[in-house]
């Protein structure tokens, strides 16, 4: 009798237990009873039902991540590595039709599908250059447009849209490091010219000065200034301890040292 009375108060408890979940913050619950679902949606707390007939099912109206590494063609053929990432969350205003429309399988069903094929048409329409260096913000604000036109009046609301990393193929890598590294050798060599340039011009500066100088000095030379500064040579040689002696015509001058 003992066991029994047990037996009927674990069987209590179970039925108990079993007819009573909570619904946590972020969730939205629907109940179905007798595979139809009631009117209006049941909001956070510890909701009760019958588990023999009704069920509480719980949606999630929390932001979602969805990450994906695509290969998206671009608009000359090519494939390009991308990793991405989708942001987006449940309008709780319309948990009831998606679920109905879709049941929980929903993210699989409508959410990634449109997301890869939104993200391949809007790469389709770049080249591949254009791609990898256009303002990545620009290509996540057409994805993220056209794809909550797309699903946006399905019960989806699309947060972000967020472009990773982008890899391109190898020959194209390697294509834009040789322009990277022709353009760097141009920008070398057009400094070495104007270097050339410029010392070319000092030069011509330097001799345009020196001959000018030199103008001056002989416009200002005159015989009688010649003769005095032949004079003062001639004293300065006759009392340099290296000179004997000195014979001169009156117009040039022979020393004969030791």
């Amino acid at each position: 009798m003992k066991n029994l009375s047990l037996s009927f108060i674990c069987i209590s408890v179970l039925i108990l237990i079993s007819s009573c979940t909570i619904i946590r913050p972020g969730q939205i619950g629907l109940k179905q009873t007798i595979g139809k679902l009631k009117p209006g949606s049941l909001v956070a707390g510890p909701k009760g039902f019958n588990p023999f007939v009704s069920k509480i099912i719980k949606i999630n109206i929390r932001t979602v991540e969805i990450f994906q590494i695509l290969e998206l063609p671009t608009k000359e053929g090519l494939n390009v590595k991308t990793e991405i990432i989708l942001l987006y969350h449940v309008n709780p205003n319309s948990v009831r039709d998606v679920y109905l429309n879709y049941g929980l399988n929903y993210q699989k069903v409508i959410v990634e599908s449109n997301f890869i094929a939104t993200a391949r048409q809007v790469s389709a329409r770049y080249d591949t250059k254009e791609l990898y260096a256009v303002d990545r913000k620009l290509i996540e604000h057409v994805m993220l447009a056209e794809l909550t036109s797309d699903i946006g009046d399905l019960g989806f609301i699309i947060d972000a849209v967020l472009l990773k990393e982008i890899t391109l193929p190898n020959a194209m890598t390697q294509a834009i490091q040789a322009k990277a590294s022709a353009e760097q050798a141009a920008l070398q060599m057009e400094f070495v010219i104007q270097k050339a340039v410029k010392e070319a011009e000092r030069l011509t500066i330097e001799a345009e000065g020196i001959k000018n100088a030199q103008l001056i000095i002989n416009s200002s030379l005159s015989e009688s200034l010649l003769k005095y500064n032949y004079i003062e040579m001639m004293r300065g040689l006759s009392n340099s301890p290296n000179a004997k002696i000195i014979m001169t015509d009156g117009k040039l001058p022979i020393m004969i040292g030791q």
